[in-house]
């Protein structure tokens, strides 16, 4: 439907059954948020957009607002302009169309504080230097029952018998991902109380962040038709291991996967690697656009596959930077790096951006990797690790914050106002959130995201 008009688009989507059209934008918290149109003023929003307020651009994950220049004042109308090349009618919901959006503003320029843009500018830089990208993103999730109990309480981690529980869940969840476009590659029972793991085939770095919010509005409703909410949440439970939302990538040019066939180490090619350590030099600075709420850090610790070190491996999954290489047979197609410091709080649109713009400054300077790890690093000494060059993650969303502030690469990656909206956001939810307890703060965020 690419090439066919508004009107044209929207007749199609009608004959199909078609009544209203959800189109949703992720702010700078992370949470999903959402205008919807009837079907007949569809080609209409295409054309002039849906009106909402710039606060949007400075909203707290608790729906309270701060500010940063230029969003500062209640004044301002942004315009949403859903992307109907990527409309899918939703499975599970009749008559429901979802599409992505543009963020314009009233003269119907592109807004600077677009999270999808930015995706966009930094995919284009990319191609502008023969480089592309292939992304998907795991997503974990953590099943509770009507009485907020986790479902299948008490069994195995991985173990069949929490599979039963939930089969016909599992089936209908599937069924209506495929006929939505995205393909999965597999699902499991995870390690906590009722928590599974679903993984999708990659995409294209704008269809992979795309798939990432369509994927668990699904899970989500879904789960609702078989008396299931899903949380996506890095602790749902406290004591309990948190869900993560893994990013994997493989960069190509000239129709080769950079990550293998080369004379690197563990068969990189040399500007995989250069890509590879441009992702690890910056990671710690980047790391509140990949673990952006306050319980990300319950769950960002040693020793719980989170990857909590800068540090990389092949199949290490203490590493930050895992390199998946698939075997022999798939290779060439398959190898890939995982993001483990990921979760499920994140804007997906500025995770894949911010990570291709990491990778090509890698590529510029031609950045070497160190040394592999393939213990736990925190099983080194202190001394150890720095002779390795290999640090904690911070270890609270103020750290990451500070290294953020610190940051004139994700400032000039970003942009000034995106970059000062998300600090100021950043900033406003640690100043909320941090007095809470634990417990207080779990129950106030296991809903927030979608």
């Amino acid at each position: 439907m690419n090439n066919q008009s508004p009107e044209k688009i929207s007749d199609i989507l009608q004959k199909n059954g078609a009544k209203i059209v959800a189109c949703s934008f992720v702010d700078s918290a992370g949470v999903s948020r959402v205008k919807a149109v009837p079907i007949n003023k569809l080609a209409g929003a295409v054309k002039n957009g849906i009106g909402i307020s710039y606060t949007f651009a400075v909203f707290g994950v608790n729906d309270h607002i701060t500010s940063a220049p230029g969003f500062d004042t209640p004044s301002g109308d942004m315009r949403l302009v859903p992307d109907l090349s990527a409309a899918v009618l939703l499975s599970g919901a009749p008559g429901w169309v979802w599409a992505p959006v543009w963020q314009y503003d009233q003269e119907m320029n592109i807004m600077p504080v677009c999270q999808r843009h930015f995706a966009q500018r930094m995919v284009e830089l990319a191609e502008a230097k023969g480089i592309s990208f292939k992304m998907t993103y795991e997503v974990e999730f953590t099943l509770l029952d009507e009485s907020d109990q986790p479902v299948g309480k008490g069994l195995p981690g991985y173990g069949i018998v929490k599979l039963i529980p939930v089969e016909t869940f599992m089936i209908k969840l599937t069924e209506a991902l495929e006929s939505q476009g995205i393909d999965v590659s597999q699902l499991h029972p995870e390690y906590s109380s009722g928590q599974f793991e679903l993984s999708v085939d990659p995409r294209d770095p704008l269809t992979a962040a795309d798939q990432f919010l369509l994927l668990r509005q699904t899970i989500c409703r879904i789960a609702q038709q078989h008396g299931f909410r899903a949380s996506f949440a890095p602790v749902v439970i406290p004591g309990e291991v948190g869900n993560g939302s893994h990013i994997h990538f493989s960069a190509w040019a000239g129709g080769k996967n950079l990550f293998t066939g080369g004379n690197g180490p563990q068969e990189l090619t040399a500007d995989g690697e250069h890509m590879a350590a441009g992702v690890l030099k910056r990671l710690p600075e980047m790391l509140s656009l990949l673990a952006t709420s306050v319980l990300s850090y319950e769950r960002l610790q040693p020793s719980n596959w989170a990857g909590a070190y800068t540090c990389w491996g092949w199949e290490n999954r203490e590493a930050a930077l895992r390199l998946c290489k698939g075997t022999r047979a798939i290779r060439s197609k398959a190898a890939n790096f995982e993001l483990k410091c990921i979760d499920g709080t994140v804007n997906p649109y500025l995770v894949v951006g911010i990570l291709i713009a990491a990778a090509l400054e890698g590529l510029e300077r031609k950045s070497v990797l160190p040394e592999p790890t393939q213990i736990n690093p925190d099983d080194l000494t202190e001394d150890e690790r720095d002779k390795k060059g290999i640090r904690q993650l911070s270890a609270s969303l103020q750290e990451a914050i500070d290294e953020l502030e610190k940051s004139t690469f994700v400032r000039k990656a970003l942009g000034d106002p995106l970059y000062e909206c998300y600090l100021a956001v950043k900033k406003f939810d640690w100043e909320c959130y941090s007095p809470m307890t634990l417990e207080e703060m779990v129950e106030d965020l296991r809903w927030r995201y979608a």
